[in-house]
């Protein structure tokens, strides 16, 4: 562990210790946030007093990214949620956006070092140790993910970057430096074993010890993680964050049982229902949408966010002794889909198709009939095979019994052969026309 007395610590004391963290952070908001103080006041609270403590968090506003989207202008780019003055920001990170305008995350060096210190405690539960070589793809650029790379030397690593798009100088990195682990998406890390292959290059063979995963859910799936780790020789454990309240707050450990929060003491987590927004209580087996809340930020923190996560907890005493609660994400909840009043995730229906390797390749694409998130069955799914299979009848109605059993729904699969869907050397999009 980077912090034994804080990540061991009983989650207990950690909610205590946070609530005054909380108490703070909305007088902070109250003082400093123009955007806060109108929308707590249009909901009711006119102050930070009247709004209370973490146990009163589900009666305040949940906040939307939209939202502080349309407060920005050409004269305030950044948003009225910002808090800190210009003399306090010392870096501004910027997302790319829907519109073509890119959404700006300002940071105090007091964030900063906030956001080091979760990435660290996050990746350090992976097990990588002080002294190996990692080397990364994430393109550092204007985007959040760049803050996560500091977290590497912070652990003592020797960080070699290499960036997104680069497999040839990648793989020939792994051959000449040798590290112990790599960090990369995990589209990318499944598109590297076909690569790999493609051209006789067995990865299995390699130094490689460790592969991080982040940036998209998929990494925790059973069948896909068991397919990276075939094709890799080397462990799969994954990272995930969120852009706008920080990069790499969960990380899971060598239990592989979901990611513990790395971000604890600096980020409040809640679950709420992604299609009514009321609270969903967070213990074991449950399912909801991820609402994050800053509890230690300056330059422009936000309360009640919604991430679109859709997260499975796990809860109960992990091996490792972190105690915070775990999470594994199912997908997102801006790519759901509700067919006949079903909630589908195409990450999911990717996890279901996955049990049939070796005869499928593990790739799929959802092809909705109608625009919008309500579909009418069956809803047609894409399913590539392996290399060299035949598209046979009874395969693809073993995969519509299998997803209309585990997830409920009517689909309408049709086998593609290999090499149809496109891959990815970042993110890939499983849903589609």
């Amino acid at each position: 562990m980077v912090d034994p007395v804080v990540e061991a610590r009983p989650w207990t004391e950690q909610v205590s210790a946070d609530d005054a963290h909380y108490r703070t952070q909305l007088a902070y908001l109250f003082e400093r946030s123009a955007f806060y103080r109108h929308k707590l006041a249009s909901a009711g609270f006119a102050s930070a007093r009247d709004a209370g403590g973490l146990a009163e968090i589900a009666q305040l506003p949940l906040t939307e990214k939209d939202e502080i989207r349309a407060t920005r202008s050409a004269d305030d780019p950044i948003g009225a949620h910002l808090c800190a003055s210009d003399g306090e920001i010392v870096r501004i990170y910027s997302t790319s956006g829907t519109t073509g305008t890119p959404s700006y995350i300002p940071l105090t060096a007091g964030d900063v070092e906030n956001w080091v210190v979760t990435s660290a405690r996050s990746y350090g539960a992976s097990g990588i140790r002080a002294g190996k070589r990692i080397v990364t793809t994430y393109n550092a650029g204007p985007f959040a993910a760049g803050a996560a790379l500091d977290a590497f030397e912070r652990l003592g690593l020797c960080h070699i970057p290499v960036g997104t798009g680069h497999s040839e100088r990648l793989v020939r990195t792994i051959e000449l430096l040798a590290p112990q682990a790599v960090v990369l998406t995990p589209s990318y890390a499944a598109h590297l074993v076909e690569w790999c292959s493609e051209r006789g290059v067995d990865l299995r063979a390699s130094s490689v010890e460790r592969v991080l995963v982040a940036g998209e859910p998929g990494g925790g799936e059973p069948a896909f993680r068991a397919r990276l780790e075939e094709g890799w020789g080397a462990r799969v454990t994954e990272a995930m964050g969120v852009g706008d309240v920080g990069v790499s707050l969960w990380g899971e450990c060598e239990e592989q049982a979901g990611m513990h929060l790395g971000a604890r003491g600096f980020v409040h987590a809640e679950l709420i229902d992604p299609v009514s927004g009321a609270p969903v209580a967070l213990q074991d087996g449950a399912r909801g949408e991820l609402v994050l809340t800053h509890l230690r930020h300056r330059a422009a923190p936000l309360l009640r966010f919604r991430t679109r996560d859709h997260v499975l907890v796990r809860g109960g005493a992990c091996r490792c002794g972190r105690t915070s609660p775990r999470l594994r994400c199912l997908g997102r909840t801006d790519d759901m889909l509700i067919v006949r009043g079903v909630n589908v995730f195409p990450a999911a229906v990717r996890e279901v198709v996955a049990t049939f390797a070796p005869r499928v390749s593990g790739h799929i694409l959802v092809t909705p009939r109608a625009p919008g998130v309500k579909q009418d069955p069956p809803l047609p799914v894409r399913v590539e095979l392996a290399r060299g299979a035949t598209a046979e009848p009874a395969l693809a109605e073993a995969i519509r019994a299998r997803l209309r059993d585990g997830l409920v729904v009517q689909a309408d699969v049709q086998l593609v052969p290999w090499g149809t869907l496109q891959r990815s050397e970042y993110k890939t999009k499983l849903v589609g026309g």
